[in-house]
């Protein structure tokens, strides 16, 4: 038996509502009302309706990101469509690797995979 088991994503923004907001229509999630209900100020769970991605927590900080990511998401999906509604391109695929860096619109990277055909 293993001594833990992985529950939940966490995720620190300056503007947590907003980046809520932004992985929600990125990845398809909405807001988990039931875990932190009428409170604008703590954080905001977020799920994925079909129940196959995990909850992620965006949790209020008071300072921006500084540093490199230590642990990022790899989701796939549109790179263009994820541009157009406000990620910025931090690497393109090519040379030595096969998907994109993006950053979300507080500067927290992930990488971005073509879908594969299902």
């Amino acid at each position: 038996m293993s001594a833990a088991r992985f529950k939940d994503l966490c995720l620190d923004a300056a503007d947590h509502q907003a980046l809520a907001d932004w992985w929600c229509a990125a990845l398809g999630y909405v807001r988990h009302e039931g875990e932190a209900p009428g409170d604008p100020s703590g954080p905001v769970p977020i799920v994925d309706p079909a129940g196959r991605g995990p909850m992620i927590w965006l949790n209020p900080v008071p300072e921006p990101k500084t540093v490199k990511n230590r642990l990022h998401f790899d989701v796939d999906g549109d790179t263009g469509a994820l541009l157009a509604a406000g990620a910025t391109l931090v690497r393109a695929r090519g040379g030595d690797i096969s998907w994109d860096v993006l950053a979300d619109p507080e500067g927290n990277e992930f990488c971005c995979f073509a879908p594969e055909d299902d």
